[in-house]
């Protein structure tokens, strides 16, 4: 298999499940795909974070805030792996309970990977809300 292949088969298993946990009110398996090492940061639909310290204020924030995903699927647009750097491009279309109201809505999101320990992991996010 080649970097793009095993790269895009994570993305399609494991960082699809990270997702749909969090947007069912379980942060742990996203947190445990990003990285542990600075710099990381994430330009959020609703709030941005830079270090450490605010991403787990993000992650329990959101875990507090989603419920009940009836639907969550990525529309991959664009990837590639340079070496130990991977990103992807796409629109997220989730269908979920934001502060126990339910809200369907779509993001434009971008992520940027580093392969640390041979693992893929998130250095930083940007998500924003795509309006009609």
């Amino acid at each position: 298999m080649t970097d793009r292949e095993d790269f895009l088969a994570w993305v399609e298993s494991a960082l699809y499940q990270a997702e749909l946990a969090l947007h069912n009110g379980d942060s742990a398996p996203r947190r445990a795909l990003w990285s542990r090492n600075e710099p990381v940061s994430i330009l959020g639909a609703w709030r941005n974070a830079y270090g450490q310290h605010e991403l787990d204020e993000v992650f329990v924030g959101l875990e507090k805030t989603f419920s009940d995903c009836t639907s969550y699927a990525f529309e991959l647009q664009a990837y590639d792996v340079v070496d130990d750097m991977a990103y992807t491009a796409g629109l997220e279309h989730t269908s979920a309970s934001v502060n126990g109201e339910p809200r369907s809505y779509t993001l434009r999101a971008t992520q940027v990977y580093r392969r640390e320990g041979g693992e893929w992991k998130v250095a930083h996010r940007h998500a924003d809300t795509v309006t009609e």
